[in-house]
């Protein structure tokens, strides 16, 4: 049998083949980075499933579970696309939580600390991304879709793994956004750029609103751009108790996805049993 071993032509190929299937940039981002780890790993040694399973208990002891996962998701992938089917191994299996950590979920108070905080560092555009982010839903990779045109409609088109679907921008937001375009002198196209004129990225985005963390008096492990798409979220859930509409908003192929996105914290569990008053 032909030895199996990593090279560098076959994690070229490997991104080439992402690409082909128009895979968002932040997958192919992520898996490549974690294909080359794996690669790092293996060190031009041939693959068998000793080895697999001996990378998977490393990622065991230094990853927590869901991180693990991920990085075993993409490891298959890989394997698939070179046709080593048989060195592919199971994901970790994860308990479902009933709800969330306090410590993790950032509340409604301390989102509009956020955003004050912001304000207050002068940082209008980095008020307007978080607003915008909390107040649509989107993801932070699909900021590029909010563009003047589609504030002055009051609805962008989000294309995103393969799927496209409409966002609605509600009055106040637009009024802010259009405000903000004029006085940056942004007659089109994307609103949040840099200096530059290129789209704001991931890593920037995160790094400011960290930034936000001190003034604002809010936990650092709680400021991450997606948490403001979870509390966008569990808004709307609290509101409609439709997850089926809350799932087509957010772009969820599997419900079960969406699911993780409106679960509450012990606390709010908490209470809502002390309500039920079954206690004679």
């Amino acid at each position: 049998m032909k030895k199996r071993i990593i090279t560098k032509q076959t994690i070229k190929s490997f991104e080439k083949y992402l690409i082909e299937n128009e895979k968002a940039s932040a997958t192919i981002d992520k898996y490549m980075r974690d294909i080359r780890y794996f690669a790092e790993y293996a060190a031009e040694h041939a693959l068998d499933k000793t080895l697999v399973l001996d990378y998977k208990g490393v990622l065991e002891q230094n990853y927590a579970i869901r991180s693990a996962n991920s990085m075993l998701a993409a490891l298959n992938a890989f394997l698939r696309f070179a046709g080593w089917h048989d060195l592919c191994v199971k994901q970790f299996k994860v308990q479902k939580e009933a709800y969330c950590s306090e410590d993790k979920e950032l509340s409604k108070a301390e989102y509009t600390a956020l955003v004050r905080a912001a304000e207050q560092k002068k940082n209008e555009r980095l008020s307007l991304v978080v607003q915008t982010i909390c107040g649509t839903g989107i993801r932070v990779s699909e900021l590029q879709s909010i563009t003047v045109e589609a504030v002055r409609r009051g609805e962008a088109v989000v294309s995103c793994k393969g799927k496209t679907r409409k966002i609605f921008i509600v009055k106040a937001l637009q009024k802010k956004l259009l405000r903000y375009a004029a006085e940056q002198k942004i007659c089109s196209g994307i609103i949040f750029v840099t200096k530059s004129g290129k789209p704001l990225d991931r890593s920037n985005i995160w790094r400011q609103m960290k930034d936000l963390c001190e003034e604002a008096g809010v936990s650092p492990q709680k400021v991450f751009p997606h948490n403001l798409r979870h509390l966008f979220a569990r808004t709307f859930y609290g509101i409609e108790k439709d997850i089926a509409k809350l799932a087509d908003i957010l772009g969820h192929s599997n419900i079960n996805t969406t699911r993780i996105y409106i679960i509450t914290t012990g606390a709010e569990h908490q209470r809502r049993m002390e309500s039920m008053r079954l206690i004679i």
